[in-house]
């Protein structure tokens, strides 16, 4: 048995946002990998209708699950709780058993809504992770904390070290002062607020990790800052739809991804290590990839439409394809004719069928999102990795196998070409079987842009061309320097045979 599942080995551990992707996945490793662990406390929001067990099952229908679903009713133990309740609404008999069992804590939760009202998202971010701490510091047999930041916490410097930089504001001026603004007031605030930080996410997890530092007490404290952790992001669907069509971001900016495997090793590694080794300070691990394994949006651009084109979706909307740009106006420009146009096209097509309309529903929603994540597409960072190396270090042959977070193994277009093929059988639920029938239908959507650039050039030739004496003149004389071009050219070609 490896070293690190032999020390969570009897361990119960306890686990928010364990219902969220990120979570899920530590779940399903912790079950798989650590199979001598004693149980997982997840914290569950309770929902009417349905109990706390009810919604442990449904989570564990996902395939993810497959090979450790027989094992998890004796293992995973939920707990009510509300994230933006005092005591986060735990039951005082939960809370007791709680303080009384577990050894390690994984502060996963938080609101990852870009354009989350501030008061909301520092509630979660920041203040539900206070009253955690504030149940850690009681807890018996903690052995190890471990709060799971973000990268981009510090968005805000080209170059980001391992450590906790000083706070935007005050935590606690800035709660006590939000408890008494309307949502107008503090909305009228916020960008003054956050500063040079591109959203609330960002400015709220910076807040966060400030907090972690300052209220720990004599927790044994570890942060993990992913980047952008792998499948959370959905834009290989609509791309590979045919929806999106162009993207704001600069080709030569480095695409910072992060599996999401590589970052639950990476956390589960640190949970052991910070048990065992106790730290004298707080470790901070920077979980990325563009200063070890870098790789480009438009890399990006050209594996993501290469695989769906091979591999395409089932009903594409059109075929895969995407103009990356930095130019606003060019973007601009490929929204109105790629986008905009072919979604009112198609919605009058629906109109005058009698269905209802829906894509340009589902555009202007694809914009919002696109437009919340031009920040991180358009710049790079440098991100410092020492203590990531130093852990890496520190484990056994077999901990690197069982738990390997080391990113310069990673090869970027296998794995997209598996995150592609993977959005297509696990997310969309699509037979690998049905890939004749979705490449015919691909062939037909290409038969039709030909015909339709056909007649748009037929609809030009009329209206600019044939309408117009000097157009006409500047048309001869480009076909006659055709002409005259392709005559020498083949006279050239006869002579040298």
């Amino acid at each position: 048995m490896s070293s690190i599942a032999a020390y969570y080995a009897g361990k119960n551990v306890l686990i928010t946002g364990a219902t969220g992707f990120m979570g899920k996945v530590l779940v399903e490793k912790l079950l798989r990998s650590c199979p001598e662990l004693k149980a997982i406390y997840i914290l569950v929001r309770p929902k009417a209708g349905q109990s706390m067990q009810e919604r442990v099952t449904d989570m564990m229908k996902c395939k993810l699950f497959d090979r450790v679903r027989e094992d998890f009713q004796k293992k995973i133990i939920p707990i009510g709780s509300e994230l933006m309740q005092p005591n986060l609404a735990i039951s005082s008999e939960d809370t007791e058993h709680l303080l009384s069992c577990i050894n390690v804590v994984f502060h996963c939760a938080a609101t990852i809504r870009f354009d989350e009202p501030l008061k909301h998202a520092l509630q979660l971010n920041v203040v539900a992770t206070q009253q955690l701490l504030m149940l850690a510091r009681q807890m018996q047999k903690l052995e190890a904390f471990i709060h799971i930041s973000t990268a981009y916490a510090n968005c805000n410097r080209n170059h980001v070290e391992e450590v906790i930089y000083p706070p935007p504001v005050e935590p606690k001026k800035l709660i006590d002062s939000l408890e008494w603004m309307d949502e107008s007031m503090i909305q009228d605030i916020t960008p003054k607020l956050i500063g040079d930080r591109p959203n609330t996410y960002t400015y709220t997890k910076a807040l966060a990790e400030y907090v972690v530092q300052q209220e720990s007490g004599d927790l044994n404290i570890a942060i993990i800052r992913p980047s952008i952790v792998g499948a959370s992001w959905q834009e290989p669907f609509p791309a590979g739809k045919g929806i999106l069509r162009t993207m704001r971001a600069t080709n030569d900016a480095v695409a910072d991804l992060i599996p999401v495997d590589v970052v639950v090793n990476l956390t589960l590694a640190a949970g052991w290590y910070t048990a065992v080794h106790r730290p004298k300070t707080t470790l901070i691990y920077n979980c990325t990839t563009g200063g070890i394994n870098p790789f480009h949006w438009g890399q990006i651009e050209y594996h993501v439409i290469s695989t769906f084109k091979r591999n395409p979706l089932d009903q594409a909307f059109r075929r895969p394809n995407a103009n990356i740009t930095s130019n606003y106006l060019i973007n601009q420009y490929w929204i109105a004719v790629s986008h905009k146009a072919p979604a009112l096209v198609y919605d009058l097509y629906l109109r005058l069928t009698g269905q209802k309309p829906r894509m340009m529903k589902i555009f202007n929603r694809l914009h919002k999102s696109m437009m919340l994540l031009e920040y991180f597409s358009s710049k790079s960072w440098d991100w410092s990795s020492d203590n990531m190396n130093m852990l890496m270090s520190q484990l056994s042959l077999e901990d690197k196998r069982g738990f390997n977070f080391d990113v310069r193994q990673l090869h970027w277009p296998e794995y997209i070409e598996n995150y592609c093929i993977g959005t297509k059988k696990y997310v969309l639920n699509e037979d690998m079987s049905g890939l004749p029938a979705a490449r015919q239908h691909l062939k037909k959507l290409r038969n039709i842009r030909y015909a339709f650039n056909t007649i748009l050039l037929i609809v030009i030739w009329r209206v600019f061309i044939a309408r117009s004496q000097m157009a006409r003149h500047i048309w001869y004389f480009v076909v006659s320097l055709c002409y005259k071009f392709l005559s020498y050219f083949r006279a050239s070609s006869t002579i040298r045979y």
